[in-house]
């Protein structure tokens, strides 16, 4: 569904990436994960042709996103990290909007806002900052795209909106879609997340299903030295150490994104290899 290909994109004084390529398939919900100024928002913004690259191409469905065509806009949505909402009523701000998506659905709405206990009766600007991302993202999941994209969609939500948030993510997913999320708040989505992408200093050093790291890497949580001593990964935990380890004897464990997310960093090349094995 995405390919980006050799691409080279700076601001002013500061490169992002360079000879960039990056490949995602379809019926994915995808988490791009990196620290701050690994280049997360700006690949999100080249990927919806907000940016475009000085060098390369950035293809969604086989089309190229700089160009910026109307079928391709109207299959596309990203929810920004910040974000404004005019002064008008929900209903006012569907009417302007929904023609731009061709395959919008009130319905679905209305159900998106009910996950949220809320309604399409009510005033934009009169609203949180926590309940004007939830009408967004809710008016995001209705304009059924093929591809959404969130960034940091959690922030800002209480605890019981973020279980939230995870249902109706995943009610809204489909074979012919994708949603990209990147997110610093690894533990409001590990659930929730199929595909993992990691990226850090204009290299992608991870890309890969869920399912697929699970079958190579094994995640426990233990305080027995003799297995600490074969773990790729340790980190304290309250119970012991949390430990990443091959998963020679295919145990079914639980990904563990936080502790995969910095095994990465740490051990780029123990973590590939084991994964291409």
């Amino acid at each position: 569904m995405i390919t980006m290909s050799d691409v080279t994109f700076k601001y002013r004084k500061k490169q992002i990436f360079s000879g960039f390529n990056l490949s995602i398939e379809k019926g994915k919900v995808c988490g791009l994960l990196g620290k701050n100024g690994a280049g997360k928002s700006t690949l999100l913004y080249l990927l919806t042709g907000l940016l475009l690259p000085q060098k390369g191409t950035v293809k969604f469905k086989e089309q190229d996103v700089s160009k910026r065509n109307p079928s391709t806009l109207g299959d596309i949505f990203i929810v920004p990290e910040e974000f404004d909402l005019p002064n008008v009523s929900l209903k006012k701000y569907v009417e302007i909007n929904c023609p731009f998506y061709p395959n919008f659905s009130k319905e679905q709405l209305n159900k998106n806002l009910d996950h949220f206990e809320m309604n399409t009766d009510i005033n934009l600007k009169e609203l949180s900052h926590g309940q004007k991302k939830k009408v967004f993202m809710s008016f995001a999941l209705a304009t059924n795209t093929s591809l959404l994209i969130m960034d940091e969609p959690t922030n800002g939500l209480d605890i019981p909106s973020k279980s939230q948030f995870r249902k109706f993510i995943a009610s809204g997913m489909s074979d012919d879609k994708m949603i990209l999320i990147s997110t610093h708040q690894v533990q409001d989505v590990d659930k929730l997340l199929e595909h993992i992408i990691v990226l850090d200093d204009n290299k992608v050093l991870l890309n890969s299903a869920v399912s697929s790291i699970c079958n190579k890497l094994k995640f426990i949580e233990s305080f027995d030295e003799e297995i600490i001593k074969k773990a790729i990964y340790v980190n304290p935990s309250l119970l012991g150490f949390n430990l990443i380890l091959p998963n020679d004897d295919e145990e079914e464990t639980s990904l563990n994104l936080e502790s995969l997310f910095n095994a990465t960093l740490a051990q780029t090349d123990k973590i590939k290899l084991l994964l291409s094995n």
